[in-house]
């Protein structure tokens, strides 16, 4: 599948915020505890991390809207990670952090809309308009991908895959990080890389 002109200038747009935002400090560190956060999924059901400890979390950061977001699901990629990670009984969470008025904010039922046409399967999505626990995160783009320890440690932090486009063709031949993660995870040994320079959309946060 190809972009129309228009969206590749969007895409190329997006992933030039996005990467130029990475010249910040880079927190929270991989090896050291990932940061608590507090939200409201879109059922009104309130998640902590501080309660999935003994499980792996992963967090998702997304944008409906974004060519780079749309790249994974539109390939079923993003989807078949989530149901292979849930049948392992690990913990999906997708974050919005998009403020009203941006692209990327919806209403709950939007939200769960839009899940339901893709056939994804986060275990929830986590609505984060205040940008509170995109911040305690430096979440720079959609999709921006985290991997937690079941003791809460950040195990990986970074992009999805080593394909900085919005290409859907480039989904086969890449390299998931996540799912390297997680397998590395699984067999008992260090993450490597631990940390890859997120690419996408840059997170519509509030002014």
């Amino acid at each position: 599948m190809l972009f129309s002109p228009a969206r590749r200038i969007v895409a190329v747009a997006c992933l030039g915020l996005a990467l130029g935002a990475g010249a910040a400090i880079a927190a929270p560190q991989a090896g050291k505890a990932a940061p608590d956060f507090t939200g409201v999924d879109t059922h009104g059901k309130t998640h902590a991390l501080k309660d999935l400890r003994g499980k792996t979390v992963i967090l998702e950061w997304t944008n409906n809207g974004c060519p780079y977001v749309q790249k994974q699901y539109d390939s079923g990629n993003m989807q078949k990670l989530q149901k292979e990670a849930a049948a392992k009984g690990i913990v999906w969470l997708t974050i919005a952090s998009s403020a009203p008025g941006e692209q990327g904010n919806l209403t709950p039922a939007e939200h769960d809309a839009v899940v339901a046409k893709r056939r994804a399967a986060p275990a929830a999505v986590i609505l984060d308009e205040d940008g509170t626990i995109g911040h305690a995160y430096e979440a720079k783009a959609t999709p921006h991908m985290f991997v937690i320890k079941p003791d809460g440690t950040l195990a990986y932090k970074g992009a999805i895959d080593d394909k900085p486009t919005a290409n859907i063709a480039d989904v086969a031949g890449a390299k998931n990080y996540v799912q390297n993660a997680l397998d590395q995870l699984a067999a008992g040994k260090a993450v490597d890389p631990a940390v890859t320079r997120a690419y996408g959309c840059s997170v519509k946060y509030k002014s």
